[in-house]
């Protein structure tokens, strides 16, 4: 376990590495055919009003191309369900369901650097989480030779366990503001969540954008702002265009988004809670896999039992066989009734920021979405089968739902985080 000398890790805490070994550096997504990642879908069920497509897209951001999607159909957004959401500068093959909508209409679709296959019935549509994991297949290109030794070391240690961190594109890889649009949500500063959300500019932007987004934080001007930004900032100008003919109505610009986009805020600001309890174990000199009373254990069957300092050499014993995985809880709506040391943190850090219990129940009103606490495992484990091409790594994996590809990229790489983008 070395710390990150990164500024903007630190910022979205996630602030240690669980490997030691040099890194390989390198660049990731210098083509989006780099990073390629399939979705390992669940069995459907054949039958039923919810016809599942297959989708393969290049260069795509996933809000986006549902977007599109629904409008070449002449659907709600509402009628598209999805189980996991894809990196954009990659090619991605995931599944949508469709709600009443017959494979005729889909196959008659025609897109740039995107296909819609549709494979069949469900009785249900999808939700975030209906699949069984992810495969990916990726590359890195620009290693630092003198260091690609090390790679099989650290693939080893990915094997044994690192950090299971939210990565960074969770936070909106050219942009990592979600958590703070969040946080301000929750805090009901709808004016201030636009702001940020419009306002902040990132370093890599045109100069062009960035000195729109300035000139939207400096005077609110929401009609000049619309006309400097460029069109495909969509989302931006589509609570610009809101607020151009509704001054002032920010809560309304907000419900201008899709549902799911806002929803994503708000659990981004858990996400960050997350990433600060498994910095702040690495901070008190705690393992992962060591676990301390007060922690959450996860067995392989679901079931979940609490670690008291009675049975600690009973989890431990666990753990160390792969029965159990150490989890932590993200705080939501619904109080913890016996918080361990990482929720203590989590419900520290949100206390700070002006964030309680109620206000996730209010957001959950506002945004008609539950935010619920939700347990998730505070290691990431896989085998990697790694290969070495001149200066490029050559990396195959699989991953279950919710987990990042990018953190196991990050352990190998330990460059600076724009590197994964």
């Amino acid at each position: 376990m070395i710390p990150s000398p990164y500024p903007l890790e630190h910022e979205l805490q996630m602030r240690y590495y669980g490997d030691d070994h040099p890194g390989i550096g390198g660049k990731l997504r210098t083509v989006p055919e780099d990073f390629v990642v399939e979705e390992l879908p669940k069995p459907f069920t054949g039958s039923g009003p919810f016809l599942i497509c297959r989708v393969t897209r290049r260069s795509w951001e996933h809000q986006h191309a549902i977007q599109e999607i629904a409008k070449r159909l002449g659907i709600s957004r509402k009628r598209i369900g999805w189980a996991g959401t894809k990196d954009r500068n990659a090619v991605a093959t995931h599944y949508i369901s469709l709600y009443k909508v017959e494979a005729d209409q889909v196959r008659a679709l025609s897109f740039k650097d995107m296909a819609v296959e549709p494979v069949g019935q469900h009785q249900f549509g999808l939700s975030l989480g209906d699949l069984e994991g992810n495969r990916f297949g990726i590359r890195i290109r620009g290693c630092e030779r003198e260091n690609l030794a090390s790679l099989q070391e650290i693939a080893e240690t990915v094997k044994e366990g690192i950090p299971n961190y939210f990565g960074l594109q969770r936070f909106g890889a050219q942009k990592p503001v979600t958590h703070r649009v969040g946080a301000a949500i929750l805090r009901g500063e709808y004016q201030e969540a636009v702001t940020i959300y419009i306002g902040d500019p990132f370093p890599n932007e045109d100069e062009e954008v960035k000195a729109a987004r300035a000139a939207f934080r400096d005077t609110g001007d929401a009609a000049a702002a619309l006309y400097a930004l460029p069109v495909r900032l969509g989302f931006e100008r589509a609570m610009l265009d809101f607020l151009s003919k509704h001054k002032g109505d920010y809560r309304g610009a907000l419900k201008a988004l899709a549902p799911k986009l806002l929803t994503m805020f708000v659990s981004g600001w858990q996400s960050y809670l997350f990433n600060a309890a498994i910095s702040d174990r690495f901070d008190r000199g705690i393992p992962l896999d060591e676990p301390e009373a007060g922690d959450t254990l996860i067995y392989l069957n679901g079931r979940t039992d609490r670690a008291t300092e009675k049975n600690l050499p009973t989890a431990r014993q666990h753990i160390r066989r792969g029965r159990a995985m150490i989890a932590a809880c993200m705080p939501g709506a619904t109080p913890l009734p016996n918080p361990g040391p990482m929720e203590e943190h989590m419900i520290r850090l949100s206390s700070e920021a002006g964030i309680t219990h109620e206000a996730f129940r209010n957001a959950a009103q506002y945004l008609e979405s539950a935010f619920d606490g939700a347990n998730r495992p505070i290691v990431l484990r896989t085998e990697i089968v790694a290969e070495i091409e001149d200066d490029a790594a050559l990396l195959n994996f699989t991953l279950p739902p919710g987990h990042y590809a990018t953190s196991v990229c990050r352990e190998c790489m330990k460059g600076d985080p724009i590197s994964l983008v």
